[in-house]
């Protein structure tokens, strides 16, 4: 269980009151799917959200959307769909398909709710049911951060903030 303390120290940037609106949340996410089994996946698993979600600050893409419009690999096949399930929640699913299965799993409406991602407990449900049904659990049980990275972003987009954050955990959660 992660305390409001060690998940300060590690998104130290972060407002205080946001840090703490999401402690409970990430604790029962990471609980419900077994994220917080060792200090190892509760370390990736936090470096990976802090990056993604701006140290806790953005529950939704700030970009507009427009670049999914269309993006059939997404499910983004009818007009608007880019806008309407672009990224939310700590780690960001995007595109109509990913929302599908995502509010299937959570049992949440997000095909006609998509904004359901951006409250607190169902941003971090998302990115723990996301981190468990892309077998992230396993890599972080061997150390590979790396292809947590690529399985999460795609590439290796800030790889090197996601390394700081998780070095940070590490060492807070030890």
């Amino acid at each position: 269980m992660i305390t409001f303390e060690e998940l300060r120290k590690i998104c130290p940037y972060t407002r205080t009151g946001r840090v703490a609106v999401f402690v409970e949340p990430l604790n029962l996410a990471m609980h419900e799917f077994e994220i917080d089994v060792t200090p190892v996946r509760e370390a990736a698993f936090l470096a990976q959200v802090a990056h993604e979600s701006g140290g806790l600050t953005y529950v939704r893409e700030i970009a507009s959307g427009a670049a999914y419009e269309g993006r059939a690999d997404l499910g983004n096949t009818k007009p608007g769909d880019g806008e309407k399930f672009r990224g939310r929640g700590l780690i960001q699913v995007t595109g109509r398909s990913n929302y599908a299965v995502c509010g299937a799993a959570l049992d949440l409406d997000l095909l006609t709710h998509p904004e359901l991602l951006e409250q607190i407990p169902n941003a971090a449900r998302s990115a723990g049911w996301f981190w468990k049904t892309h077998g992230l659990n396993e890599l972080a049980d061997h150390g590979d951060f790396k292809l947590i990275t690529k399985r999460i972003n795609g590439g290796y987009n800030g790889y090197k903030e996601r390394l700081a954050f998780y070095e940070t955990a590490l060492e807070v959660l030890s």
